[in-house]
C-alpha cells in the first residue's frame, strides 16, 4: 500500500530466512545458566531507575494528563467505575518517569446483583493502591509462558515448526495432529476460545478435555484467540523440561531478572498488598468462591491449582517494567540474559500477515490500537488481561507503559472496552516529542478523535504552470480510518480535489501517494514531500486531517511549507508575512 509504511520482518521474510538455513530456524545455544550474560552486556543496556520526564526524553504535560485521564475512570464509565483503582507506570529508555497509584486496591466486600451496586468494606478496612500493589495479571501471564517456550526453542529442546503431538502424543487426537508450536504461540491452531476445564474433577480429566478438544477450523487457516493454546504450551513445556511451570518461571525468568514480586500462588502474607478482584458467584462466574483476593481469578487456572499457561501470574507494575525493559534491551537486563536478541525479534515479528488486523508475534500481540492507542506501530508489542491489566512496549521510541487495574472488582459486568488503556497510551505517545524538521516549531494536527483539522495556505497564482509544493511531513494515524489529505481548490474553497504527492524518508526511495492521502505508520521520521500543483489563477491548498470516533495515532506534522515555480517563490513559510496568512483550524504550532 503506497500510502502506508510497515517495517519489520514479516512471516514471508522469516520463511525465506528459514529456507536459507535448510528449512530450520537455527539459534546458537544459550549458556546453561539463563542468568549468565555475555561480557559487558549489562553495561550496554539500560536498567531501570526513577527520573524526571526530561531525563527520560518525555514531555511532562502529557504525563500529567495521563494520570488525570486515568483518574476519570474511577468514576462512572459510563454507569460504573471502570476500575476501583490502578497503578500506572510509564517510561522511556532506562528511566521510569511516572509511577502513580490511584484509587483503591480493596474497596468492596461483595456485589449486590439486585441493586447492581458494590457492598463496600468499612473505610478502615479498605486498602488504597500503592506503587507496590500486587495484581493478578490474568492473560498477561501468557507472555511469561511464551518467553519460556522461546527459551526452549533457543536451547534446541523444542522446534518452532515442530508438531505439538511429537512432544505430547495425547495431544494429536481429534484432528490436532498437525498443530505446530508456532500456531499455539500465534493463536492459529484452530482451538475455540476456551472450555470449562473447572467442571472436570481431576487434573488428569482436565488434560483429557484439552487432548479431546477438536479444532473449530483447520490449523493455520484463521486467527482465534484461545486460552487452550497456552494451556497446551504449558503441558508441552512441563513434559520437555521435567519442571512445573511455576518452577520454570522462577528459575528462568523472575529469578535471573530479580522480579521478586512476580510468581504464581502468592503466599498468604502478601494478601494485604494484593488488589482484590471479583465477588465470584454464579451465574456470572463459573464457580461460587465469594470475594477473590490473593488467589487467581480465572476459573480454569484456579482449578489447575493456580498454575496455568494462560493465567495465574501475580506481579507489580515495577516488575512488569523490568520484563519490558529486558525485551526492549534485546533479552538482557543488568547481568542477566534470558533471551537472545534474535528471539526477541521473533516475539516482535508478525507471523499472522495473512490475517490483517490480528498481527501477532510469538506470544505478543502487535499493532493493536484498541488498547495500545497512539503507541501502536507495526512493532509495538503488548498484551492485556481480563482483570484490567496491560503491558505495551514500543521499540521505535524505546518507551513502555504498564497499566494494572482491578476492573473486575466487585464484578466483571461493570467493565467493558479498554478506554483507560487507550487514554493512557495516547498520552504517553504524545509525551514522546517530535522535533521540528527545521526551525523551532512545526504545525501539529492534534490527536482528537471524531475531528477534522485543516491547515490552509493563502490563495496563490499558479496559472503560469510548473508550480510545486515542497515541505516536510510526519504522520502516524490509525490505518485507513484516519487520513491526512492534501487538497486544492480553484473556486475559493467551495470544492476541493486531492493533490497527488510523493514522499521520501532518509535513505529510502520516493513513495507515491496517488490518492493525495497519507495514512498508517510512516516510521515516525520526517519525510520530504513534493507535489505538482494545478495551474490556476486562484489556487488554495490545504492539509485536511480527519479522524474517526474510535482510535487515533500520534497525528501529523507539517513543516517548511514552500511553493515555487521556475520564475520564483510563491509562498515560503519562513517569511513572516507568508506565515501570517496561513489559516489553521485544529492545527497548532508545536515545538515539542
Amino acid at each position: 500500500m503506497a500510502d502506508a509504511a510497515a517495517h519489520g520482518m514479516t512471516r514471508r521474510q522469516l520463511g525465506a530466512r528459514a529456507a536459507a538455513l535448510g528449512g530450520a530456524l537455527v539459534f546458537a545455544a544459550l549458556p546453561a545458566d539463563p542468568a549468565a550474560a555475555g561480557p559487558g552486556q549489562g553495561g550496554r543496556h539500560p536498567t531501570l531507575r526513577y527520573g524526571s520526564p526530561r531525563r527520560a526524553g518525555l514531555l511532562s504535560g502529557p504525563l500529567r494528563r495521563l494520570v488525570t485521564d486515568a483518574e476519570a475512570f474511577l468514576g462512572p464509565s459510563p454507569a460504573h467505575p471502570w476500575y476501583a483503582g490502578a497503578v500506572l507506570l510509564a517510561g522511556r529508555g532506562g528511566t521510569i518517569a511516572l509511577h502513580e497509584p490511584i484509587g483503591m486496591a480493596v474497596r468492596y466486600r461483595a456485589y449486590d446483583e439486585e441493586t447492581d451496586t458494590g457492598v463496600e468494606f468499612p473505610p478502615d478496612r479498605q486498602i488504597p493502591m500503592a506503587r507496590d500493589t500486587v495484581f493478578d495479571l490474568a492473560s498477561v501471564s501468557k507472555l511469561f509462558t511464551s518467553i519460556l517456550a522461546v527459551q526452549q526453542i533457543e536451547r534446541g529442546a523444542v522446534e518452532l515448526e515442530g508438531k505439538v503431538a511429537s512432544y505430547l502424543p495425547g495431544f494429536g487426537r481429534a484432528g490436532k495432529e498437525d498443530v505446530t508450536v508456532r500456531q499455539l504461540l500465534t493463536h492459529t491452531s484452530g482451538f475455540r476460545a476456551w472450555i470449562p476445564l473447572y467442571t472436570a474433577p481431576t487434573r488428569e480429566e482436565k488434560i483429557r478435555l484439552v487432548y479431546d478438544e477438536e479444532p473449530v477450523g483447520a490449523p493455520g487457516t484463521a486467527y482465534l484467540y484461545s486460552d487452550l493454546n497456552l494451556i497446551s504450551l504449558q503441558l508441552l513445556l512441563e513434559r520437555v523440561t521435567g519442571r512445573t511451570l511455576d518452577v520454570l518461571l522462577r528459575d528462568d525468568i523472575t529469578g535471573p531478572l530479580g522480579m521478586r514480586r512476580t510468581r504464581y500462588n502468592p503466599p498468604a502474607a502478601w494478601r494485604p498488598r494484593i488488589a482484590a478482584t471479583e465477588d465470584a458467584r454464579r451465574p456470572w462466574s463459573g464457580l461460587d468462591r465469594g470475594l477473590v483476593w490473593g488467589e487467581v481469578h480465572d476459573e480454569n487456572a484456579h482449578s489447575l491449582g493456580g498454575v496455568a499457561g494462560h493465567a495465574g501470574v501475580f506481579s507489580t507494575a515495577r516488575d512488569l517494567a523490568v520484563l519490558g525493559r529486558t525485551l526492549l534491551n534485546g533479552g538482557v537486563y543488568g547481568g542477566a540474559r534470558v533471551l537472545r536478541p534474535e528471539s526477541v525479534e521473533l516475539m516482535f515479528t508478525d507471523f499472522n500477515t495473512v490475517f490483517p488486523g490480528d498481527e501477532h508475534g510469538l506470544g505478543f500481540e502487535l499493532y493493536q490500537h484498541w488498547y495500545m492507542g497512539a503507541m501502536a506501530t507495526p512493532r509495538t508489542a503488548g498484551h492485556t488481561g481480563f482483570t484490567g491489566t496491560s503491558l505495551v512496549l514500543e521499540p521505535t521510541t524505546d518507551s513502555f507503559l504498564v497499566v494494572l487495574g482491578n476492573s473486575v472488582h466487585p464484578v466483571r459486568s461493570w467493565r467493558s472496552g479498554s478506554a483507560p488503556r487507550v487514554a493512557t497510551a495516547n498520552q504517553l505517545a504524545r509525551a514522546v516529542p517530535v522535533r521540528p524538521a527545521r526551525g523551532r516549531t512545526a504545525w501539529f494536527s492534534g490527536m482528537e478523535s471524531s475531528a477534522t483539522a485543516t491547515l490552509t495556505l493563502p490563495a496563490l497564482d499558479t496559472s503560469a504552470g510548473g508550480a510545486r509544493l515542497r515541505c516536510a511531513l510526519w504522520w502516524d494515524t490509525e490505518p485507513g480510518s484516519d487520513t491526512l489529505v492534501l487538497e486544492a481548490s480553484t473556486d475559493g474553497g467551495t470544492a476541493w480535489s486531492p493533490v497527488p504527492f510523493d514522499t521520501r524518508r532518509p535513505g529510502a526511495e520516493s513513495r507515491p501517494h496517488p490518492s493525495g492521502a497519507a495514512t498508517g505508520w510512516s516510521g515516525r521520521v520526517w519525510h520530504t514531500l513534493g507535489a505538482a500543483l494545478p495551474a490556476a489563477r486562484n489556487l488554495t491548498l490545504r492539509w485536511r486531517y480527519a479522524t474517526d470516533r474510535l482510535y487515533v495515532g500520534r497525528g501529523a506534522y507539517v513543516d517548511a511549507l514552500r511553493v515555487e515555480t521556475s520564475r520564483g517563490v510563491l509562498f515560503d513559510e519562513e517569511r513572516p508575512a507568508d506565515a501570517a496568512r496561513v489559516t489553521a483550524l485544529g492545527w497548532e504550532r508545536s515545538a515539542d
